[in-house]
């Protein structure tokens, strides 16, 4: 290398970050003994900061631009280290780039259910996540309270911290808004905006950090406490449960009659299912013009009965339900049957309470000439 090639390189230099990855914070400019050459360019880029540090102390700070660095441009760094004119350097600096940028896409989200008070459920368990956004804001108390020696510091390094002043925020707010869990998705970014201005509180002053942007994508309840809320949606959807028990009874029963392999227990099926459908009928729900029948008393209770059909113990049956499996033929003489106090099994024949089911039924009348 000859004289004048040896010149140029201690008469030019410059110093610059090309920035390549948003979420770097803080960058350090690698320069061998930090020496710092009389008449250097620094180059910094829009959204960018570059700070000088002496001996451990922030000396200037130079926002975007190109500046060439001479002892009118470094009057901090002159008071302290004595500028003086020649091709060395008489002095070492530190050199960081801060990016004044928002770094985007960080998320947040509740580790653990915040516990609120809820006027419809009482205490009940929500957990939430969302997204917000990072910058810093004073690049002086950045470097001294979190960046200290390292070369280069990223989002990361402090997104556990973030998320944790976040969640803390998030509970805060949420347990002193008295809003009801199902009215919580209508005040998304009322709570977001107050999230945020508190989060804001703990860390501009404190670690030279700003939150731009804050959101609240979603608030979720315990799965049990979903499926609760499911069937009350769908209870009010039905609206009267009486009618509506009314309405699923009349549709089953043709189905019940029309299945023949139902035998005696369809039967049963059936007029049970008239009886209920006549008892939910109130005066209201009654077709217009019908008579209110007559309040009877109740009647005495008649012995249960069971028969054995095809293998199976059916039952048990009223002495009616018997007569009406005699008239569809389910029930014949020979069918074994037992009720409470019998020694075992009889047909149904032999059986003096049932022998009334099975006496001969007078021809019809005679039809007139």
């Amino acid at each position: 290398m000859g004289l004048m090639d040896k010149l140029r390189s201690e008469l030019v230099d410059i110093i610059e970050w090309i920035d390549d990855d948003r979420h770097t914070l803080v960058w350090r400019f690698p320069r061998h003994r930090n020496q710092i050459k009389n008449g250097a360019q620094l180059i910094v880029r829009p959204g960018q900061q570059a700070v000088f540090v002496r001996q451990g102390r922030v000396a200037d700070v130079f926002g975007p631009g190109q500046h060439q660095l001479e002892t009118r441009n470094l009057p901090v760094l002159s008071t302290l280290a004595g500028w003086k004119h020649g091709f060395d350097s008489p002095f070492q600096a530190e050199v960081y780039f801060v990016n004044t940028r928002p770094v985007t896409d960080l998320k947040w989200g509740t580790p653990n259910p915040v516990m609120m008070r809820d006027p419809d459920f009482g205490p009940i368990r929500v957990r939430a996540f969302g997204t917000y956004t990072l910058k810093a804001l004073d690049p002086t108390v950045l470097l001294s309270e979190l960046v200290g020696t390292d070369s280069s510091f990223e989002s990361d390094e402090i997104s556990e911290l973030l998320r944790s002043i976040v969640n803390s925020s998030f509970a805060d707010v949420v347990a002193k808004s008295e809003i009801p869990v199902l009215d919580l998705a209508a005040h998304y970014a009322d709570l977001s905006e107050k999230v945020r201005r508190l989060v804001v509180e703990r860390v501009d002053d404190e670690y030279g950090l700003e939150i731009p942007q804050l959101f609240i994508v979603n608030v979720s309840v315990p799965t049990e406490v979903e499926q609760a809320l499911d069937v009350r949606s769908s209870m009010a959807a039905i609206g009267d449960m009486s009618q509506y028990q009314a309405f699923q009874l009349g549709t089953a029963m043709p189905v019940a009659a029309a299945n023949p392999a139902g035998g005696l227990a369809g039967a049963g099926i059936g007029l049970g299912m008239g009886m209920a459908v006549a008892g939910s009928m109130t005066p209201e729900s009654r077709p217009i013009g019908t008579p209110r029948p007559p309040q009877a008393p109740p009647p005495p209770p008649s012995a249960s009965w069971h028969v054995t059909q095809g293998g199976q113990t059916l039952g048990p049956f009223s002495v009616e339900q018997l007569a009406q499996g005699v008239s569809s033929g389910q029930l014949t003489r020979s069918s074994l049957v037992w009720t409470a106090g019998m020694a075992g099994w009889t047909a149904a024949e032999q059986v003096h309470a049932l022998t009334h089911l099975f006496a001969p039924q007078p021809p019809p009348p005679p039809s007139g000439e």
